[in-house]
Order: structure tokens, then sequence, then C-alpha cells
């Protein structure tokens, strides 16, 4: 019960069905509930978010399913207005919501480099905004941003994400040093090349498996649920001496 009485808000998190291929959002989910936390899933797929919502109900878990573009602060502050009146607190924010457009630089439009950055930087920035006052009252809180080992090394397919992710990378790093004193920790993840229902198309081909292998030294690609393991520690007590840290989850990859 390493979450017992704390309210947690993923973004990104509708893929969250058991016997389903997760994405980050949706392991976190199961881990959190586990754990003994309150939980609000929140995507723009709404169809299979109340799915996933019924389904870990019928778990036992107790756990809430809203709308959220987390490009519009309207809905931000709606989500976690509705997150207040339910369960009367927020303890933790992951900011998971994502896309992905490979392309070449010379190939990319001015209209999938500004989806990308407001889907992870905006979507990032305005979680953090909205969510701050709502952990001051509660006494302090736990935000996690999904980043990527992209935004730490460069993409050779990707470059508006890994813009996007190094975005995130440095404005946990300073909202982490805004709000030390107010204990809000504010921490990024990383991970590696993982098998989610965002990658599994695009990862598939054997050429494409092998090179990205051959680039991971532990020679597997991750799971969702790795990811997830990491993100239940930040959000956990046992973290309460980190913030404004980069947690690197990807199978040996940046260590090259």
């Amino acid at each position: 019960m390493r979450l017992k009485n704390k309210v947690a808000l993923l973004t990104g998190a509708a893929a969250a069905i058991e016997g389903e291929l997760m994405g980050f959002g949706g392991a976190t989910a199961h881990l959190f509930v586990r754990e003994g936390a309150k939980v609000v899933l929140t995507d723009i797929r709404d169809e299979l978010g109340e799915r996933a919502a019924s389904a870990l109900r019928d778990l036992g878990a107790d756990v809430l399913y809203r709308h959220l573009d987390v490009t519009s602060e309207t809905d931000w502050r709606q989500a976690i207005d509705d997150t207040l009146d339910a369960y009367g607190r927020l303890d933790i924010l992951f900011n998971n919501a994502g896309v992905s457009f490979p392309a070449k630089v010379e190939e990319l439009t001015e209209e999938i480099w500004d989806r990308e950055l407001a889907v992870h930087a905006k979507g990032a920035f305005l979680g953090t905004k909205v969510a701050i006052p709502a952990m001051r009252r509660s006494g302090g809180g736990s935000i996690i941003n999904t980043s990527s080992v992209m935004g730490i090394v460069g993409s050779p397919t990707s470059p508006a994400y890994s813009a996007a992710k190094g975005a995130i990378r440095l404005f946990s790093k300073t909202a982490a040093l805004q709000y030390a004193k107010e204990n809000i920790r504010v921490n990024s993840i990383h991970p590696g090349y993982a098998t989610t229902p965002l990658t599994a198309e695009r990862f598939s081909p054997p050429k494409v498996n092998k090179a990205l292998l051959d680039r991971t030294p532990m020679g597997r690609l991750g799971t969702a649920e790795d990811i997830a393991n990491g993100v239940l520690f930040l959000a956990s007590d046992e973290s309460s001496w980190m913030t404004g840290a980069e947690l690197v989850i990807d199978g040996g990859m940046t260590a090259q």
C-alpha cells in the first residue's frame, strides 16, 4: 500500500484494460490502484477510457474517467475540479499523454510540429500549472512528466518529438526548483524503446525491431510495466528527496 490514501490523475490513460496491450498510463493505473491510490483516468478516447474505468472498478478499484484534451486549459481545470469534488485532494499527477509523427526535417509540416509541441510540452505545462494549487492545499504532491530518451539524445526519426520531449525535461527541472519548498516534487521519466499501443505497429517490422534491439544493451524492448514501476517509485514517498531528476528506463541505451 505504497500510495494509501493518495489521489492520482493520469493523462493518456485510456488503454488500461487487463488482457489488452496497455500504454504507460494504463499500466501505471493498475499499479497505483494495487498500491492503494484512488485514480482519475483521463484521455480523449472516451469510449475506451470509460470501459477501462469500469473494468478497474469491477476489480474493486476506486476509479473515475474524465475527458481531457491536455492542450486545453479549460479541460484541465474541469478535470482537476472533478477530482477535488470526488476525492477532496490531489497528490499525484502523471503527465503522460503523447503523440508521435516521424518525419525528416524537410518533410515535417508546421501543423505536425505544433501538434507535437502542444500535446507534449504544452500539456505538461498546463497540467503542472493547474495541479499546483490543488497540491498546495493537500500539503504537497508529486508530478511525473513523461519525457523520453529522445529528450536526452537526438532522435534519428522524429525531430518534433525529440524537441518536445527535451522541452519537458528542462521544464520539469525549472518547476521543481520553483516549488521544492512547498513539498511539490516534479520529476521526469525517460523511457527507451518500449512496446505500447502507440509504438507496437511501428516497432514490429523485423528490420525495425532488430535495429531497436541492437541499440538496447539489455537485448529486449521495454514494456509498459517497466515504465510504470518507475512512475510508482516517483509517485510514492520512497522518492521524497527527489525533485528535478531524470529517471531513465531504457535497457541501457543512453549508457552508450
